[in-house]
């Protein structure tokens, strides 16, 4: 799907409105794959925003995940990941099991491949591409 850059909110609110309404048995987990510069953080900016969150949401490539309180049923957390840096194997390093087995986490993760075979291989996939300057191609998968 072609999504100008102006329209991200309005992709962001149709992927909230489409979240679970019931909890599972573990955390809901989206992998965002793509470029960088394809658009994952701005993407996890406008959903965060739709989620109700007031603090600033910023890539965390540094520190690996950080967490947002939420308060949209069955959620109570948004946990943005950016596995940029990580190697295969070090996703214990990260808490990364205990983020994905608490049901009332929505997980969203950056570099989804780069947690190697522990990202759940049914987990819902959406992969950005730079189709121009003002417009990102979405592809939707698990």
């Amino acid at each position: 799907m072609l999504v100008p850059l102006g329209k991200l909110a309005l992709f962001a609110h149709d992927f909230v409105e489409a979240l679970p309404k019931k909890e599972g048995e573990r955390a809901h987990i989206v992998g965002l794959s793509g470029d960088l510069g394809a658009g994952k953080t701005t993407f996890v900016q406008c959903v965060a925003r739709e989620l109700g969150v007031t603090d600033a949401v910023t890539s965390p490539t540094f520190v690996i995940a950080e967490r947002y309180p939420i308060t949209r049923a069955p959620f109570t957390s948004l946990v943005h990941i950016d596995a940029y840096r990580l190697e295969p194997g070090e996703a214990p390093t990260i808490g990364w099991q205990d983020f994905i087995k608490d049901p009332k986490n929505l997980v969203l993760v950056e570099w989804p491949e780069n947690l190697g075979d522990t990202f759940p291989k049914d987990a819902p996939l959406l992969t950005f591409a730079v189709a121009d300057e003002t417009s990102r191609l979405i592809s939707y998968g698990s």
